[in-house]
């Protein structure tokens, strides 16, 4: 198929017939929004490999019908294309394997050797997105995994692209206009402690530390803690302020080289919400990022919000995201004339630039919504919320917990010492509370007293090349600037929220 270089969303759409593609992280949120887009709206995609981790509950197949195409983000698709659904799943075909492994974990090396004669598309979505998420952990999926991603890709005898998700955050606590820009191998953030980020190294020390914490007969719990200190430690001594955001970037930096041999396109998607219109308005899974503080606060459990009121949270629809994703690997794989730079495209996704909202706006949005919606109790008594107020910055919230809740914590403890231990539990779990509010606390800071904007030239020039028509019914939208946010948040994100994540 030629393509001009301005592509209808029709054409877009077209260059996925015929086509195989590998998705990794299939069972996680955007994968999923992914999945059902190609679907339903190219049926006649050849194949759809999906990678899998097995585990002792569930087998690749409970997974794929259970986690994945069984849920409610298919009912559209299972309702448009009921006569020829069978036929259509047929297509869809789950691996067992694991990123985190060579060959990503795929043993069977004749199926292993048929992917790599197949697939045309690589689709990197797997990561692990907690913030202090084991440094091992993190570093095998999110760094390594990158890596693994990449040997197969190699291998892959007529693959065009290869697509990795990973998070606009990469940039850390930067200020400022934030470019699309790559990183190279052992490049740090400003305020690093160390010059040069050897992922080798980081690789070794946290092998080392965890071999040290088994030999010293350390608990599950206390490796799991200490594993996590460690990713932390090790983040902010490169200048990034999570474990989360470090180990992405390492990936990124894994897969530089990899325009040598295909279509390299790294897409950066900011803070990513519930659908704003496909498949439907409002699907989300899980609590994402700041949706925690959404439920806290309407639970009754946060009276107060941390974070600097004009700070700008960054905020992008996961359809739109998806909509993103496949026009940039059908615009990459144009016939134009490409150098190496030319293969590597990174997008930025996200609203900071073009349409920027406040975290002073979400807060009254939040506020609104639950007093005309209240959350209810566990006697199913609706929760009533108080007016938010702010603590704009660290040094207030620390000063607040110090004035409100350590006074309570101390007394506690003093009654628990002369009652001979009697109160230990409810000491522990005040104090527990308290270390937790105060760690959220420093792992949301990037988020909630974020200075930068993400600078989108890359993403506006993908938006430029597409042409919408009456007839394709803007199947690609990814433009945040149609995004009225009060009514998104207020109609869509927050019912969504009740009504898929809490459920």
């Amino acid at each position: 198929m030629q393509f001009s270089f301005a592509m209808e969303e029709i054409e877009i759409v077209q260059y996925f017939e015929g086509k195989t593609i590998f998705i990794t992280g299939a069972t996680g949120f955007l994968a999923k929004i992914f999945l059902e887009k190609i679907l339903r709206v190219q049926p006649n995609v050849k194949k759809l490999f999906l990678l899998i981790r097995p585990t002792s509950e569930r087998s690749i197949e409970q997974r794929l019908h259970e986690e994945i195409i069984g849920i409610d983000l298919f009912r559209v698709l299972r309702e448009g294309m009921r006569d020829d659904l069978s036929s259509l799943l047929e297509k869809v075909i789950p691996i067992s394997g694991d990123i985190a492994n060579d060959n990503l974990g795929i043993l069977d090396s004749e199926l292993r050797h048929n992917m790599l004669r197949e697939i045309d598309i690589i689709v990197n979505s797997a990561a692990t997105t907690n913030f202090d998420e084991r440094y091992d952990v993190a570093l095998a999926i999110n760094a390594l995994g990158a890596m693994h991603v990449e040997n197969f890709a190699r291998k892959c005898s007529k693959l065009e692209t290869l697509l990795h998700v990973s998070t606009a955050y990469v940039h850390g606590n930067g200020v400022g206009l934030l470019p699309e820009r790559a990183f190279h191998k052992g490049d740090t953030l400003d305020g690093a402690k160390i010059s040069y980020l050897d992922i080798n190294t980081e690789t070794k020390i946290a092998k080392e530390r965890l071999r040290e914490l088994q030999t010293q007969n350390a608990t599950e719990k206390e490796i799991t803690r200490a594993m996590k200190d460690l990713g932390i430690e090790r983040a902010m001594l490169h200048g990034w302020p999570n474990t989360y955001v470090f180990t992405k970037a390492m990936g990124e930096m894994v897969l530089e080289n990899f325009k040598e041999k295909a279509n390299l396109i790294i897409l950066r998607p900011t803070i990513i919400t519930s659908t704003i219109t496909e498949p439907f308005s409002g699907w989300i899974e899980g609590l994402r990022t700041l949706d925690s503080i959404f439920v806290a606060y309407g639970k009754g459990k946060l009276k107060f919000f941390v974070g600097d009121p004009g700070s700008t949270l960054d905020m992008i629809p996961g359809d739109m995201v998806v909509n993103c994703m496949i026009a940039a690997m059908a615009v990459a794989a144009a016939p134009l004339p490409k150098s190496d730079e030319s293969r590597l495209s990174i997008y930025h996704i996200g609203s900071s630039k073009c349409n920027p909202l406040k975290f002073a706006d979400v807060k009254w949005l939040m506020y609104r919504f639950l007093t005309e919606n209240p959350l209810s109790d566990g006697r199913g008594k609706p929760i009533k919320v108080g007016q938010p107020n702010t603590l704009n910055t660290m040094a207030s919230f620390h000063r607040y917990i110090t004035t409100h809740y350590l006074p309570f914590v101390k007394a506690l403890q003093y009654v628990n010492v002369i009652c001979c231990n009697h109160f230990e539990s409810a000491y522990t779990s005040a104090k527990r509370r308290i270390s937790h509010a105060m760690r959220l606390a420093e792992l949301y800071k990037p988020y909630i007293f974020f200075q930068g904007i993400f600078d989108d030239a890359n993403t506006k020039n993908l938006r430029m090349k597409i042409r919408s028509s009456q007839t394709s019914m803007n199947l690609l939208n990814f433009d945040p600037k149609y995004v009225q946010w009060d009514e998104y948040f207020l109609k869509t994100h927050f019912v969504g929220i009740t009504k898929y994540a809490l459920k």
